[in-house]
């Protein structure tokens, strides 16, 4: 079936749908997205996608587009319009296509934002048969831009580190700055050690999740102890259980670091206790 896309302001079957080819998105990478998941039909954090979205574009002196108030309504309309039950859907707004190629922003005046939506279905996404098993990374140097706060199209650094995991037959891999781990490719790393979740403070460094925000709440309504700050691998690898968060993957065990077997070497009940509240508890609150 021929996915509907949105694509300023109009909803057209996916190989009718173009943009310039002077968008800066796609000359200069300028441009933000979100990734928000569909579970039972409805959308899972959309509120919180909604307020970084905001945010990125500020960060970016990036004109809002008129249908910003808009977008649950345009959300909900490609759910319907493309039957989705369980999966994704993406977001990307760039600064727009001005007449030319130029480093200087154009006139926002003269140039409007370009928004696209589309729905991915994931059939599973929530009975994921790999939070039964884990997965397994490697780390690789962190060699992103300084503002990984700012959720931006720039992700060819993060495309390379998912290929080096590939090449190592391992599923993803956790990039490492001055020591520490800052997070994973797409997705945002935890230990658990002596019953305390550890996971890397809110800064420049990594992207501020919403699923890590939902995830860390729910956590401490648990009475589980929560401590963000740095952690190195060396430390990863002697934890008693790690797990990654992002929208696609909720809460996912990690079994293996650099060929290291963490804990067990199976999903840790810390993890699968989380995996199993975030579901609920987002699905109870879910638009």
């Amino acid at each position: 079936m021929t996915r509907t896309v949105y694509v300023n302001g109009a909803y057209l079957p996916e190989n009718e749908a173009k943009i310039s080819i002077f968008d800066r998105g796609f000359l200069m990478a300028d441009g933000v997205y979100e990734v928000t998941s569909v579970l039972d039909g409805k959308l899972i954090d959309f509120a919180g996608h909604a307020k970084r979205l905001e945010r990125s574009l500020s960060e970016l002196d990036m004109p809002q587009p008129k249908c910003l108030p808009n977008l649950l309504e345009i959300h909900k309309e490609l759910v319907r319009l493309n039957d989705i039950e369980e999966g994704l859907i993406y977001l990307q707004i760039t600064r727009g296509a001005p007449d030319d190629r130029d480093f200087v922003f154009p006139d926002p005046e003269t140039t409007t934002p370009t928004v696209v939506l589309f729905t991915q279905n994931k059939p599973g996404l929530a009975s994921n048969p790999a939070a039964q098993k884990g997965i397994k990374v490697i780390s690789i140097e962190d060699q992103r831009w300084g503002r990984r706060d700012i959720k931006t199209v720039q992700l060819l650094y993060p495309s390379m580190g998912k290929m080096m995991a590939k090449a190592a037959g391992v599923d993803d891999a956790w990039m490492v700055e001055e020591g520490a781990v800052t997070e994973g490719t797409s997705n945002n790393a935890y230990i658990v050690k002596n019953n305390t979740i550890i996971t890397r403070h809110l800064g420049n460094e990594i992207l501020h999740g919403i699923t890590r925000a939902a995830v860390l709440r729910f956590a401490k309504e648990a009475q589980m102890k929560v401590e963000e700050r740095s952690f190195t691998i060396a430390e990863a690898q002697d934890a008693d259980e790690a797990f990654i968060t992002s929208a696609s993957t909720f809460v996912m065990p990690v079994v293996e670091i650099d060929g290291t077997t963490i804990g067990a070497g199976t999903p840790g009940s810390v993890a699968a206790r989380l995996r199993e509240i975030y579901i609920e508890e987002s699905r109870k609150v879910a638009v």
